[in-house]
């Protein structure tokens, strides 16, 4: 190490941010920053004699005032490894990340010489970078900073002493004695670290050969100290002040070493080297005593015990749980089954075994409003929920029944679950049911397994938080069952009020009150729900909409939400009565509205492209100040800065918001309702043209979705009497269509179909039946009406009317039978823009749930015999009837 270093008037300037370089400390620096690479090309690499370059710590704005020249800096990243001759070093990771902030310089820097320089180039950008290993020689004083290319230079001093000046000092009895301390602390120092890592012997020669000024700069840059305390042991340029300071930052890491001794000591004889998590855990107590932080350590499970005896827990469910914390207490964490247990206590506590959410006082009338507000139609539904509602009222610990909400997607089955929770004041839970298969999911798993967990209700309530919430069981209608239990099962016990008392859950293994919940579920259909669970619940029929219904949830609902979620407001869109049922009559044929909320989307959509495209200008914040320097611009314009950060414009968001304008509202008409829902997907004449050659007939059938019409399509060939059906049937369906056919083969002389009797329909030829859709599996007697129509018309070669459908069961006799699904089916066909409907006579009573506004748009027809049925479906009634003896 050179006793004296004759320092240039100029050296070329490399910034370290937030970190300082101390003469006698090794540094290796990745230059990857266009500014740095010049700087090591033009100052290290091109010249034979490794030259030398000046290291600057440079800090944010933010964290200091400004007191040297203020500039936004580029760095790079770098490995400082402060070495000391035949010591250990510590390899320490600087980020750069700010590299846009405002910077300010230091005045004072370090000179360093390169002693190793090594290039390199990256893939696939082919940028070229360096490393550099650079040893800190000694301190300037900065005079003037200036730039050279994309790089600083800066005018210097040096700070360093002469011969003469520092044998003066070393004379000084202050320097003598601080000396003496100064190697004292730096000796026992070496002599713990010998201790623990084996080494120190050549560092000991330091001691001996290198001046202690400079001892004092390689020791303290090998520690971790703070950005500050690196500043001023920079700044320190009196070597007393120096050896002062070093001294002390010698001895504060003596200390630190010798407490982490005192701790691992302390432990050491408590514990079997064997138990790794106990280790920590006295580790960590013995930390907190040192500290003296030992009055705030509370006891994990004695925190438990407590969080335990708050829950309210029954008598006899806190027993047990009492004998399962006990157990817990005498195991080791490390042992197999304590997490399990631990698990299983931390439920027992948060489950709310008491806490309920208090009731405010019903109001009826504030009910019915809410419930208008949330819902448009659904009278008798509605109504039904007021009565529920005001039972509560009287009788707050009724017993009432287990709502069910059956109906097709889309008709606001799980948004009537919630308006109940809200008049009620109480919370609300929703249980998916759809798909689960698993009886652990409602009864949870036995706590022997591996991965077990309390089933949906429990783990629901536990969320919840409460014992008293409204809780939806969703989908109660897609559970299944397979070799792992039957959900459904399950259920019964859950919604039965005379055993959910005690509800028993598999991993609980502890009864719990549900008695105090209100279910309610939600079901496409009822079909699937077996006999039993269903008889627990109160079906109520949330059939669909009418078309006039939708365009008002429209109006009042969904065109609102939509421009909401879609950053819209009236200003910018507007859709009128008008679109809106074309949209409805021309693009949705659905019971519910997500369909048409969808379509209504699409149009927000392109409302919101026009308005985003919009010109706007940005101002910007008055706050920000340009930075007069022409090496910020140079940087911004050259963008090939890797580790640069944008300096943040602070641009105010409400500024932003102001820029959008539009000349006019964009108003919704037809032409953009092709262009942006495409051509339309229904119209009217459909059912027109689909009944425009014989052998047509229109019937109405029921689905998951709702209502829907049915075409039913039949045709002859040349072949030997067979009947051939297709589009996906199942047996119920194909067990009509051999009634109905073998019914017309019976009638074919009465109804002119044959010239005479004995004479065979199917002589020569085959009859061929198809369910259009045959993608859609299609099942159910409702369709046998239908199906003799189809085939009437194809024997007799006449049409049947285009504005009419039907549905209904025959017999082999030709009575018909009543269906299911009525307000469905009358609805469909009313979306579908039918006039005329055949039903059987004894459906006329389930005509009182139908709307009265489709009621007086249509023709209700009723049949009690299928001669009935063919004389209301053929223009003209039924020419052959006068001739029919039946």
């Amino acid at each position: 190490m050179a006793e004296s270093v004759e320092l240039p008037s100029r050296l070329a300037i490399l910034p370290f941010r937030n970190k300082v370089l101390l003469p006698g400390a090794i540094i290796r620096i990745r230059c990857t920053s266009p500014s740095s690479v010049k700087l090591v090309e033009q100052e290290l690499w091109q010249r034979e004699e490794k030259g030398l370059i000046g290291i600057l710590p440079v800090r944010d704005a933010a964290e200091i005032n400004p007191v040297g020249p203020a500039i936004s800096q580029g760095t790079d990243s770098l490995d400082q490894s402060p070495k000391v001759q035949g010591g250990s070093s510590d390899s320490h990771k600087l980020d750069m990340k700010n590299q846009h902030d405002v910077v300010h310089w230091h005045s004072r820097g370090v000179a360093a010489r390169a002693l190793h320089l090594s290039r390199g180039v990256e893939k696939p950008s082919g940028r070229v970078t360096y490393t550099v290993v650079l040893e800190g020689l000694c301190r300037f004083s900065v005079q003037e900073l200036s730039t050279r290319g994309t790089y600083h230079t800066a005018r210097i001093s040096s700070l360093e002493m002469t011969k003469t000046e520092m044998e003066q000092v070393e004379q000084d009895p202050d320097f003598i004695l601080l000396s003496r301390q100064f190697k004292a602390t730096a000796m026992e120092l070496i002599s713990v670290l010998e201790q623990k890592q084996k080494t120190g012997g050549r560092t000991k020669v330091l001691l001996e050969t290198v001046p202690v000024h400079k001892l004092a700069d390689i020791f303290v840059a090998s520690f971790e100290i703070s950005f500050e305390e690196q500043l001023s042991m920079l700044d320190s340029v009196d070597p007393k002040v120096r050896l002062s300071k070093a001294t002390e930052l010698v001895d504060r890491h003596l200390q630190s070493i010798r407490v982490a001794e005192k701790i691992t000591q302390k432990v050491e004889g408590q514990l079997s080297k064997s138990q790794k998590e106990f280790l920590l855990r006295q580790q960590m107590r013995a930390i907190k005593e040192e500290l003296g932080d030992n009055d705030d350590d509370e006891d994990d499970l004695a925190a438990l015990e407590r969080k335990m005896q708050s829950a309210g827990m029954p008598q006899t469910i806190w027993k047990h749980a009492h004998r399962e914390l006990r157990r817990l207490k005498k195991m080791q964490p490390q042992q197999p089954g304590y997490n399990s247990s631990r698990a299983y206590l931390d439920l027992l506590a948060d489950l709310p075994w008491q806490k309920a959410s208090k009731e405010h006082e019903l109001d009826l009338r504030a009910a019915q409003e809410r419930l208008d507000s949330d819902h448009y139609g659904l009278v008798k539904v509605k109504q039904r929920i007021i009565e529920y509602l005001a039972v509560r009222k009287l009788k707050p610990d009724a017993r009432g029944p287990v709502l069910c909400f059956v109906g097709p997607p889309g008709v606001g089955k799980t948004s009537l679950a919630s308006s109940i929770a809200a008049a009620l004041g109480r919370k609300f839970v929703r249980i998916s049911l759809g798909g689960v298969k698993d009886e652990a999911d409602i009864r949870g798993h036995r706590r022997t397994y591996i991965g077990s967990m309390p089933g949906r209700l429990i783990d629901g309530l536990k969320r919840v938080a409460v014992c008293n919430p409204v809780m939806l069981l969703d989908e109660i209608d897609k559970t299944g069952s397979d070799v792992r239990g039957d959900p459904a099962s399950a259920l019964l016990e859950v919604l039965d009020p005379e055993q959910n008392k005690q509800f028993n859950d598999h991993y609980l293994n502890v009864p719990f009150d549900l008695s105090k919940v209100i279910f309610v579920a939600t079901a496409n259909r009822t079909q699937p729900i077996p006999p039993p669970l269903l008889d627990r619940m109160e079906v109520i029929e949330l059939p669909g909409y009418t078309p006039e219904e939708k365009l008002k949830i429209a109006m009042r609902h969904l065109i609102p939400r939509v421009l909401d979620e879609h950053g819209l407001s009236s200003e910018f869109l507007q859709i009128p009565e008008g679109m809106v049922q074309l949209v409805i009559q021309r693009y949705t044929r659905e019971a519910g509205v997500r369909s048409l909320e969808r379509n209504l989307a699409a149009l927000a959509r392109a409302a919101a492209v026009r308005v985003a495209e919009q010109e706007q200008v940005v101002p910007l914040n008055k706050g920000v100040h340009g930075l007069a320097t022409p090496l910020l611009e140079n940087r911004l314009a050259d963008g090939a800065e890797v580790e640069m950060e944008v300096i943040p414009m602070g641009v105010n968001n409400r500024d932003i918001s102001n820029t959008f304008r539009i000349t006019s509202p964009l108003v919704v008409d037809e032409a953009m309702l092709e262009k942006v829902l495409g051509p339309p997907k229904f119209d009217g004449r459909e059912a027109a043209e689909r009944v425009a050659t014989p052998g047509v007939s229109v019937g109405l059938v029921w689905t998951t979705f709702g209502g829907e019409v049915q075409f039913v399509e039949a045709t002859e060939m040349l072949g030997k009497g067979e009947l051939h059906l297709t589009g996906q049937l199942g047996d119920v369906i194909k067990e009509s269509a051999q009634i109905a056919l073998t019914w017309v083969r019976a009638r074919a002389t009465d109804l002119r179909l044959a010239a005479a009797e004995g004479i065979n329909l199917l002589e020569g030829r085959d009859i061929h039946i198809h369910f259009p859709a045959g993608a859609v599996p299609k099942d159910g007697p409702s369709a046998g009406v239908t199906l003799v129509t189809a085939l009437v018309s194809l024997f007799s070669q006449k049409r049947m009317r285009s504005d009419t459908a039907m549905t209904g069961e025959m017999t082999l006799r030709g009575l018909v039978l009543p269906v299911g699904g009525v307000k469905d089916k009358v609805l469909a066909a009313h979306r579908y823009g039918i006039k005329r409907v055949i039903l059987p006579e004894r459906n006329l009573k389930d005509l009182v749930e139908v709307p009265s506004s489709v009621l007086a748009n249509m023709e209700i027809l009723l049949a009690k015999r299928m001669e009935d049925v063919l004389e209301h479906a053929f223009d003209g009634g039924c020419p052959w009837r006068q001739h029919s003896k039946l």
